[in-house]
């Protein structure tokens, strides 16, 4: 179990906190690769893998604010039924997206340092987001990897002037490539694991999911039948 330094950022009035900007697509197109749970389920269970991934970050002891950017009106209702923000989507492409969506952070929450998460991590636990940010570095952006090792899960930069996150194919070499430091998460295997096919949703599960992806799984057929995957 990842334990928070008791030095580590927000231990002390005046330590830097977080805001954390959760980029989410409507239903309707959101994780393709799970259509083999079916179309229904699918919707289901993006939406539940989101509202367990916003609830984690908004219980997490260094983050003030949790800003939703999503242009779908019922995944912004339901993260504002448990008292998180969320604001439209008026970029193109999701660095834009979550460029847009820092710069409102940053303006809610001045005294913030800007971190972007994926909204597709249903084991996300409080507590090892925690240590996962108390080790980025105050000067340089940083991230963590996904669990394949190739993409990114968490982004965080020391300001909004640094704030360049380069989601997409082959995340973590882009952001190696553009100076930013990779983060340990050794001992918070919750903050890596993403979900984007059935196999991830296994492996998710045995890691340990939020009550909302638990309940929506528990309406699926079982996932051995799924795709082969």
């Amino acid at each position: 179990m990842c334990a928070l330094p008791s030095d580590a950022p927000g231990s002390h009035p005046d330590s830097p906190s977080f805001g954390v900007v959760v980029p989410l697509k409507p239903l309707g197109v959101a994780k393709s690769r799970l259509s083999p749970l079916g179309n229904a389920a699918r919707r289901e269970l993006v939406e539940a893998m989101a509202m367990d991934t916003i609830a984690a970050a908004a219980a997490c002891p260094l983050v003030d604010l949790v800003l939703v950017v999503t242009d779908d009106l019922g995944l912004a209702s339901a993260a504002r039924a448990f008292g998180v923000a969320a604001i439209p989507d008026g970029a193109t492409g999701l660095n834009a997206t979550l460029r847009q969506g820092a710069a409102e952070l940053v303006r809610r929450s001045p005294g913030s340092r800007p971190a972007a998460i994926c909204g597709d991590l249903p084991c996300l636990r409080p507590e090892e987001l925690a240590c996962v940010l108390a080790q980025t570095p105050a000067r340089h952006p940083s991230f963590v990897s996904d669990a394949a090792g190739d993409g990114t899960t968490v982004y965080v930069a020391p300001g909004l002037e640094r704030f360049a996150p380069r989601f997409g194919v082959a995340s973590r070499t882009a952001h190696l490539s553009d100076g930013a430091v990779e983060v340990s998460s050794d001992s918070s295997p919750s903050v890596r694991r993403d979900v984007d096919t059935p196999a991830d949703l296994r492996e998710a599960l045995t890691l340990g999911v939020g009550h909302r992806t638990a309940h929506a799984v528990a309406r699926l057929r079982p996932l051995s039948g799924n795709g082969g995957d």
